[in-house]
């Protein structure tokens, strides 16, 4: 399957089930459709609903992919522990914390932790804050530092830190190059209105 957005063309190489390699590319690509959408709001807000509604299945589903389900956490205790994370997303986010949810000690809650959702707590919640981070550079003109701590990082530089390893790019380069598009979209549509007429 091929893909064509703005002047890069993206190939899927997915397979045919549904598995969590299938759903990720999903995200991605909607992802960079909705960096390519900045002045259509409700394209834009439609795609990063669905991309939060497959994050949301890939969490829920990762409680049941061993079919014994042993050292994992339960359907259950997977969606409260996500579902403290991103109610406290902004403040810290402790394991003493999240493992107090579910009564269990911090070592076999981290273990737990890992095999239900594939990464550390702490790689989860950074993860979840590069991604909230990147939802306000695409929706507000807030400086980095503003959104850094808005994200619950240290500060500007820690933001940075994450964002480039991440994305591959620093979060001001990234955020210009949407901004460039932005200015270069509308001068495209109305030159392609006028070659249409």
């Amino acid at each position: 399957m091929e893909t064509q957005v703005g002047d890069r063309l993206i190939v899927s190489k997915v397979a045919a089930s549904p598995s969590r390699e299938w759903v990720d590319h999903v995200i991605t690509l909607l992802d960079t459709a909705a960096s390519q959408l900045p002045r259509e709001r409700a394209a834009r807000h439609f795609i990063l609903e669905a991309t939060s509604l497959l994050r949301k299945r890939i969490d829920s589903d990762a409680s049941r992919e061993v079919p014994d389900g042993r050292g994992r956490l339960l359907a259950w205790q997977a969606r409260i522990v996500r579902d403290y994370i991103d109610a406290h997303i902004t403040s810290s986010v402790l394991v003493a914390d999240l493992s107090a949810l579910i009564q269990r000690s911090e070592a076999h809650f981290s273990r737990s932790f890992k095999r239900s959702f594939g990464e550390t707590p702490h790689a989860f919640v950074i993860r979840r804050r590069v991604e909230l981070a990147a939802q306000y550079m695409l929706q507000s003109d807030a400086s980095l530092s503003d959104i850094a701590l808005k994200c619950g990082f240290t500060d500007q530089a820690h933001l940075c830190k994450h964002f480039r390893q991440s994305t591959g790019q620093p979060p001001g380069a990234w955020r210009r190059a949407r901004r460039t598009q932005d200015l270069v979209e509308p001068v495209w549509r109305a030159e392609e209105a006028r070659a249409c007429a």
